[in-house]
Parts: C-alpha cells; sequence; structure tokens
C-alpha cells in the first residue's frame, strides 16, 4: 500500500467515496469545466499533487472539483482548502456521555448533501451492541439549575406531545411532513447541548430524542436510505443509554439487526440481537427481539435454533406484564403468526407457513397499512412456492397498489423483487396485470439482483 494511500487526504477520500479513481477523477474535472465551455489541463499527475504534495488547486479549479462531488458553489472557500471539502462519514460513534450529541449531529448532517456516507459494517454494529449490553450507563453529570436561562418543565411538555402526535402519525401522512422530523430533532439536540436544565429534565429530553430518532430512521429506512437509517438508530442507541432505557435501547438495536435482515446480512442481525437480548427486560419486547432472532436463524439455515426462538417469542407476548413500551406496543398475534410463517418459509415447511402467514393476515387491525402490504407480499411468496400464480399475482397487486397509495417503498421493492418469479407463468390470471403495474426496468433490475 502507498504510503498516500495509508493517510488519504480529505480530497482522496472524497474521491475514493465518490467510486472515482485518479485517471476517472481528473477526466471529471475536465468535463466540468467543459460544461462551462472552459478547458482544464488537469490529470492523473495533478490530482496526485493535490491529495499527496499539498499543492493547492487555483480557485477556479476548485469550482470544478466542488461540482464534481456535488458541493454547492456557495460553500467553495479557495483560501480555506482542504477544509471546505466534504467529510467522509466513518459510521458509529462510540457509546459514552461525551458522544451523546455527536452522534446526534452525525445522524442529522445526513440531511447534508456535502457529507459522503460510507456503509456501516456488519462487525462495527455487533461491537457496538456488545459494548451496550457491557456497559452500565454512566451517571450524567448534574446540570446547574439557571432559572433566567434553563429550559422549564412546560417547554419539555410541549417538546413531548409534538413528538408523541408525530410519532403516532401513519405511514401514509408522515410521506407529507417529513422534514419536520428533522426540524424537532435537531430542535431537541441543540437544547440538549446546551445543558440548561435539571436533572429530570434531563432524562426527559433523552427519551425524546431516542424516540423520535427511531421514528426518522423508520421514515429513511422505508425509503431506502439505509446508511442514514443506521446512523439515526445509532444516535438513538445513544440518548437510550443515557437515560438508562434498557428495554428503548434493545428496540434501537433490534431495528438495527431488522435492517440487516433485510439488506441479506442474517449474521450480522442475529449477532446483534444476541446481544441485545441480555438486557432486554418486558416481556413483549423481548418477545419480538426473539422474533426477530427466528427470522435470522431461520435464513441462516438453522432450524432447530429458529423453531426455539420461536417458541420463546409465543410465550413471552402471552406472558402478562405491565405497561407495555410504545415502541413494541404494536407486537401482536398477527405480527408473531406471519413472522412465524416467513421463517417457515425459509425452511421449506410451505404448508404450514402459508396457513400462518393467511391467519396473521385475517388478525391484522385495518389500521398497519403498511404491516398489510407487507403481509400481503409475504403471503404472495408463499403462494409462489406452491406454484399458485393466480393468487399470487392478486396479493402481490393489492400489495403494490396499497404501498404506492401510503408512500411506502420499501414494501413496493418487496413486490418488485417476487416479479421475476412470474415471469415463467405469463400466461397465468392476474400475471399480465401485475408485470404492467411493475415498470419493466425495474423488474428486470430485481432479475439481475437475485
Amino acid at each position: 500500500m502507498d504510503e498516500d494511500e495509508r493517510t488519504p487526504h480529505p480530497l482522496a477520500a472524497a474521491r475514493i467515496m465518490c467510486g472515482l479513481n485518479r485517471v476517472e477523477f481528473a477526466k471529471a474535472v475536465c468535463d466540468a469545466a467543459r460544461r462551462h465551455g472552459l478547458r482544464s489541463g488537469v490529470d492523473k499527475a495533478r490530482v496526485r499533487k493535490w491529495e499527496v504534495n499539498g499543492v493547492r488547486p487555483d480557485a477556479v479549479s476548485q469550482t470544478y472539483i466542488a461540482e464534481v462531488l456535488g458541493v454547492p458553489a456557495s460553500d467553495v472557500d479557495p483560501a480555506a482548502w482542504p477544509a471546505w471539502l466534504p467529510r467522509v462519514d466513518k459510521g458509529v460513534v462510540p457509546l459514552g456521555p461525551a458522544n451523546i450529541v455527536p452522534a446526534l449531529r452525525e445522524a442529522l448532517r445526513t440531511m447534508d448533501r456535502r457529507t459522503l456516507l460510507s456503509a456501516i459494517s456488519g462487525s462495527a454494529l455487533v461491537l457496538l451492541a456488545g459494548s451496550w449490553a457491557d456497559t452500565e450507563p454512566a451517571a450524567l453529570a448534574a446540570v446547574p439549575h439557571r432559572p433566567e436561562a434553563a429550559v422549564g418543565e412546560d417547554a419539555v411538555a410541549v417538546l413531548e406531545e409534538t413528538s408523541a402526535r408525530l410519532n403516532a402519525l401513519a405511514t401514509a401522512q408522515r410521506q407529507h411532513i417529513a422534514p419536520l422530523y428533522d426540524a424537532h430533532l435537531t430542535h431537541i439536540t441543540d437544547l440538549i447541548d446546551e445543558q440548561r436544565f435539571s436533572r429530570p429534565l434531563e432524562i426527559r429530553l433523552h427519551k425524546l430524542a431516542a424516540s423520535l430518532s427511531q421514528s426518522v430512521a423508520w421514515i429513511r429506512f422505508d425509503h431506502g436510505q439505509h446508511g442514514d437509517a443506521a446512523r439515526y438508530w445509532i444516535a438513538g442507541l445513544h440518548n437510550a443509554h443515557a437515560s438508562h432505557d434498557r428495554d428503548m435501547g434493545a428496540a434501537l438495536l433490534s431495528d438495527l439487526a431488522y435492517q440487516a435482515s433485510w439488506q441479506d446480512d442474517p449474521a450480522t442481525a442475529a449477532g446483534i440481537l444476541t446481544k441485545a437480548l441480555t438486557r432486554t427486560t418486558h416481556p413483549a419486547a423481548s418477545s419480538l427481539l426473539h422474533l426477530r432472532l427466528a427470522r435470522a436463524q431461520a435464513a441462516l439455515g438453522e432450524r432447530r435454533a429458529t423453531l426455539r426462538s420461536l417458541h420463546t417469542a409465543e410465550r413471552l407476548l402471552s406472558k402478562p406484564a405491565g405497561d407495555t413500551p410504545a415502541w413494541c406496543s404494536w407486537m401482536s398475534d398477527a405480527d408473531l403468526a406471519v413472522d412465524s410463517g416467513r421463517c417457515l418459509l425459509d425452511l421449506g415447511d410451505t404448508t404450514q407457513a402459508h396457513s400462518l402467514i393467511a391467519q396473521g393476515q385475517t388478525l391484522l387491525p385495518t389500521s398497519r397499512d403498511k404491516t398489510r402490504g407487507i403481509f400481503l407480499a409475504y403471503r404472495a411468496q408463499g403462494h409462489l412456492t406452491r406454484r399458485e400464480p393466480e393468487a399470487a399475482a392478486a396479493d402481490a397487486l393489492q400489495a403494490l397498489r396499497l404501498a404506492e397509495r401510503i408512500g411506502a417503498p420499501r414494501c413496493v421493492q418487496l413486490v418488485r423483487d417476487l416479479v421475476p418469479a412470474f415471469t415463467s407463468y405469463q400466461t397465468a390470471d392476474g400475471v399480465p396485470e401485475l408485470l404492467h403495474a411493475v415498470p419493466k426496468r425495474a423488474w428486470k433490475r430485481s432479475c439481475r439482483s437475485r
């Protein structure tokens, strides 16, 4: 490895994150100049001088560099080179009292187009889960109460009420006001950073930041913005840890695990959930985590472990307990039935799987449209496994239309991923209508990705 590659210049880091080598980057700079009716003599050697020898590009070249990296021209400060270059995100912010606000800032920076997000490795997430499980939340320093500037009870109550209303919105409505979630979390982050509150209010602000981070993460995840979603879940974990809320911390780790399973990385999901379960306390919370662990184990082909986790999830869900945490209050027999069926589908038990998925679909409350769409996609997959293309097409088309109506791109993608399996049944009832509803370019991409 070259010396300059071990400690890359900010320009090199940004270039690499864009997937460009020096030759390609030089060509992109020249193309930017050409779009402005000018010429640039930048080549591979010149780029290396900028990155290795500390040579400062002239002001005009810096504007072209900014254009290649997607940085607004107004952000370019030639005299401040290379400080204005986009920061390359490294991922996980370690747990600790000093990192609570930085973790939130890290997530909120995903709104800034100048941040180039790198993927967070599965091993880093499992290590984070282990750190959370093995570390007792540190006592937060007592904050002197300053009446002339302090955040009061009434202000925090308004923030809590606003957060509760935002978190309660259905998926179909969240899509219309998504920026409000970010703005509200930004304000709460600023208040935490200023430290002008009593200790009880500090705890409440951290709880607010944790629950709102979770909501924002799910919005990002549903729209396929996986790097952004992970950073919001991590920020939420920091705040749950600061407020000594172990179940909420387990919830956020469970969401990271769910994302890993969704991205076909069940080993990471299982690793995270195994750590998270060591500190989960409420039966309903533990039930959800065991159910998600079963999904990961089924994907790994671990039949005995899967059945054991499903049994534990069922036993815990029926166990009497006190107030259920809001983040898992939706967990029901419908979810247990469908996810159990999905596990059995992965294990090859198609008949029982199909029966459980259909049962869960029947039990699901009418208010949970996004979940209904996902369940329909699962049921369509079950029909395909049983060579029932007509029923599969009907479920898939219903799921697609529902997802498009409520603005749930993740559910739309589930249906698109199923479409290649329909191509051998193009004369079956309902299949042509489904293939017509999904743009051909979309299901061709799905064919290549399977």
